[in-house]
């Protein structure tokens, strides 16, 4: 895959009335080390000047996403697993606990797609079902 990639991401959470999907288009860069993927990108939040920088991290069946900038977080999603992080936003902080039920990754040759189910917990309190989908794209093959 080339270096310079198109980064879609999205989101579906399900709380116990109903859900909501949010998706997000960015440029970024793909690189590979060691059999480990690699995506980096920056996004730009409303109402904050500062961009958050972004790392996503996959390798196996295994992925990370760290935030980094006036939004700060580590989650690691990997099936069977807890994972406890700190949410740190402008307006505060917030304990975030995930359990993920299932990882999936699918590699070709121009495309990355990587997904995590699992459940979020927020301050002790059980939130939501969650799924994130990850979707990397070399630029120049890129479609919706």
């Amino acid at each position: 895959m080339t270096k310079e990639v198109m980064v879609t991401i999205s989101g579906l959470h399900m709380d116990e009335e109903d859900g909501e999907t949010i998706e997000m288009v960015h440029i970024g860069a793909y690189y590979e080390r060691s059999g480990t993927h690699y995506i980096v990108y920056e996004e730009q939040l409303e109402g904050i000047r500062e961009s958050v920088r972004n790392r996503i991290k996959i390798k196996g069946n295994r992925m990370e996403i760290q935030k980094r900038g006036p939004v700060s977080v580590d989650l690691v999603f990997e099936e069977q697993k807890h994972q406890s992080s700190t949410y740190a936003i402008p307006f505060g902080s917030f304990l975030m606990d995930t359990y993920t039920t299932k990882v999936e990754v699918h590699m070709e040759e121009e495309r990355l797609e990587a997904s995590a189910a699992y459940e979020l917990h927020v301050n002790g309190v059980r939130c939501a079902k969650c799924d994130v989908q990850v979707l990397v794209q070399s630029k120049d093959t890129f479609c919706l």
